[in-house]
Formats: structure tokens, sequence, C-alpha cells
């Protein structure tokens, strides 16, 4: 038996992701988000959705740009306080010591310490009750060298040991189950 519930977003888990903006060293900000996705693979593109209020909404607005850097277990206390804190009372780079990098492509800062960088541009921003949806290309990606398999070139995303949101909580990824298309693989005899 299943029990009804009122309509509400429980698509979960979701990335934890901290979000860098600003373009120049004073407006750098980071933005704790799990409203983040993937919508188009050619031409690669994503969304973020940041409610108008947050202190780094006017910031992505304005420079019509951001950073999407994925985060794993050893940044899990600094992805929750970058999300409960606001940006016009802290510095986030310095409270926490992260490092703002350069991005190849967009202004906004990379931080370092993140596994996978990604470098977005607005395309279009939809408004949409609490949250506003930012319509992005991804124009660039920064993957840190020590996650990439040498033989095979990927990501390895249990070495990364990336976090993830669920409903309040914060999550490690778990153990690899099965590769696209495993369950329909011939089997070698």
């Amino acid at each position: 038996m299943k029990t009804d519930w009122k309509p509400g977003t429980l698509i979960y888990p979701l990335p934890a992701v901290m979000i860098s903006c600003g373009s120049t060293e004073d407006e750098y900000n980071i933005l704790t988000v799990s409203w983040v996705g993937t919508i188009c693979t050619d031409p690669a593109m994503c969304y973020i959705s940041v409610r108008p209020r947050r202190y780094s909404y006017p910031i992505i607005k304005k420079n019509m740009e951001f950073v999407i850097n994925l985060t794993n277990k050893d940044m899990a206390f600094a992805t929750d306080w970058c999300g409960v804190r606001s940006g016009k009372d802290y510095n986030k780079f310095k409270e926490m010591n992260l490092t703002p990098g350069k991005a190849s492509i967009v202004m906004a800062p990379i931080i370092e310490e993140a596994p996978v960088s990604i470098e977005c541009k607005v395309k279009e921003i939809i408004a949409l009750g609490t949250h506003d949806m930012f319509i992005a290309d991804v124009v660039n990606v920064k993957a840190d060298d020590k996650y990439i398999d040498p033989e095979t070139g990927a990501f390895d995303m249990e070495k990364a040991n990336l976090l993830a949101y669920s409903h309040g909580k914060y999550y490690e990824l778990g153990k690899f189950v099965g590769k696209f298309g495993w369950s329909v693989q011939k089997k070698n005899k």
C-alpha cells in the first residue's frame, strides 16, 4: 500500500554542488544548491534554480555566468556552511579555506578543491515561483587529474567520493552497481 502526500519535490538524491560566481575578487561568492541538473547533451546545457532573495542571485544575473563545482566528502562541511551563510556577511572562500581558481572561459572563479568545475554561461532565466531557473550552456569542464583513470581517461566517480543531498541530509555516493547497458550486454561464453 502507498500513501498519498501533497505534491512536493521528492526527486532524490541530488548532487550537492557549490556554485561560484562573480567577475572580480571583491564580488566572488559561493552558493550551495541542489536544484541543479543536465538538460541537454548536444549542445551541453544545464540549469541551476536559485531564490531571487539569495545574495548570489543578482551577481549571477548581472554577469550571466557561474561555475558548478561538484563536491565530495572532504568538502561536506564547507558545502553545508556555504549554503546556510550569506555572502553579504561572509567571504565564503576565506571562511572555509577554499581557493578561488581561474576558470578557462568564464570570469567566475572555480573552487580549486572541487573534483570537477563546470563553467557555464547563462542563456535564459525563467521565473518559476520560489526559484528562478538559470538555463546555461556548458562552455568548459575542469576535472582534477587525481580522479582521472590513467588507462581509460574516464573520471573515477568512486575515487572522487562525490557528495549527494537527499531531503535535508548529505550522503556520500554508494558503490558501483553496473554500467549503462549492462542489463542487456551479451555475456562472453
